[in-house]
């Protein structure tokens, strides 16, 4: 006799990724300063793309001068008001948000290029080649990097360019510690023991096996370091060593607005303010994604 019994429909599971992935928008989205840091990151990324179409005077981006709307306040035709040569600054500071993303990008690509590959040759190799690399290492990690950056571009003269690749040259020895770290916990461990079992060869246990298990902290480091390069830039922007006026660098505008304090206020205070929320939105979101990717801190 047959059984006509019709079984019910299990409804079938999503695939593993979309689950993972869900999971950690979740343990992301659970902390409001992590969700507020993501909407500030957001905000400076649209801005700097489309900063040009956005500033209602994208002429005065780049050295207008308009003697008869100089130091004007903030006001329906102005919102930030101008600076001293009457261009409008907030034309200024949105265009600025382009060259500010550039530094972070550059200093923290660089860093990360130069500091990962010496952690894993430290990490991996072990010897007087570790050694070596450690002690170097150890060598700009004892100078304060902002006093380092300057006497490099005080070598190399100022300028936004020699400004990036000293806060570059500032920057790499933080990652290779924490890849050096890293490699060590993990270049004895198990599966690598069994991936060197099977006949993988040195650099295939090093890109394949090692290197993904240190992304990680690599990525959560980086995010935070894409606000610290921001403000490291405009600190040599404000002693007159990164970007020269009327370059839209917004430590270069408030080195150029403090002479005009505290009657001219707003030369200063806008792109000042523009720096903190841009750095605030990296340390912030750079939090959260500590706490999505290292399971210690969930």
């Amino acid at each position: 006799m047959t059984d006509l019994t019709t079984s019910a429909t299990v409804p079938a599971k999503p695939p593993m990724r979309f689950r993972e992935t869900r999971r950690l928008t979740r343990t992301y989205c659970r902390s409001f300063s992590s969700v507020l840091g993501l909407a500030l990151v957001a905000l400076f990324l649209f801005v700097a793309a489309f900063g040009p179409w956005l500033a209602p005077y994208p002429e005065d981006a780049y050295g207008a001068v308009d003697f008869g709307a100089k130091l004007l306040p903030p006001s329906p035709e102005h919102w930030f008001g101008t600076d001293q040569v009457g261009s409008d600054i907030l034309s200024r500071v949105l265009i600025g948000a382009r060259t500010t993303l550039q530094i972070g990008l550059t200093v923290t690509g660089i860093a990360i290029l130069i500091g990962v590959p010496l952690g894993l040759i430290a990490g991996m190799t072990g010897g007087w080649i570790s050694e070596t690399i450690m002690r170097i290492t150890d060598i700009f990690l004892s100078i304060p990097g902002l006093i380092l950056a300057i006497a490099i571009v005080g070598a190399l003269g100022p300028g936004i360019l020699n400004a990036m690749v000293a806060l570059s040259l500032v920057w790499w020895p933080g990652y290779v510690r924490l890849v050096q770290a890293k490699t060590l916990s993990q270049r004895n461990e198990t599966y690598v023991d069994a991936a060197r079992a099977l006949g993988a060869g040195p650099l295939r246990v090093v890109f394949v096996h090692v290197l993904p298990n240190c992304l990680s902290p690599i990525i959560v480091k980086a995010s935070m370091d894409m606000g610290m390069a921001i403000l490291g830039a405009a600190s040599l922007g404000f002693l007159g060593l990164g970007a020269q006026p009327p370059y839209p660098e917004w430590g270069a505008m408030i080195s150029t607005g403090r002479a005009y304090l505290p009657d001219w206020w707003w030369c200063t205070f806008f792109p000042g303010l523009a720096i903190y929320f841009t750095v605030l939105g990296f340390n912030l979101m750079g939090d959260g994604l500590r706490d999505v990717l290292d399971p210690r801190q969930r």
